[in-house]
């Protein structure tokens, strides 16, 4: 009986193909998180706008019940659960609080 053995000219990756598929992940991946980060930068100022929104209308919604603006630190509106079950939320973009105009109802500052 003979037994055969032939070479297979099947080999592996080299080390140098190795690292220019590694390098080029590496810069695919950059540009997807960069791209990534600024989606949430914008979605953290449109949450904010939404929630500005939301103070003004509840405010307007006090004024009408109780005939006059709620604080402008909206600290008496915040407690009522009526007007805002889970209270004042902070804005997603800086972490402040929000705070009114005790004369308008309209929130202050805020223009991300």
């Amino acid at each position: 009986m003979r037994i055969v053995t032939e070479k297979s000219d099947q080999g592996g990756f080299s080390l140098l193909e190795l690292i220019a598929v590694t390098a080029i992940l590496g810069v695919l991946a950059t540009l997807v998180v960069a791209r990534v980060s600024s989606y949430n930068e914008g979605s953290k100022a449109g949450a904010c706008y939404v929630n500005k929104g939301d103070i003004e209308i509840q405010a307007e919604l006090w004024q009408h019940n109780t005939g006059s603006w709620p604080a402008s630190d909206l600290s008496d509106i915040g407690a009522d659960g009526n007007y805002f079950p889970e209270g004042v939320s902070s804005c997603p973009v800086d972490g402040t609080a929000y705070a009114i105009d005790a004369s308008t109802g309209l929130v202050i500052g805020h223009n991300h």
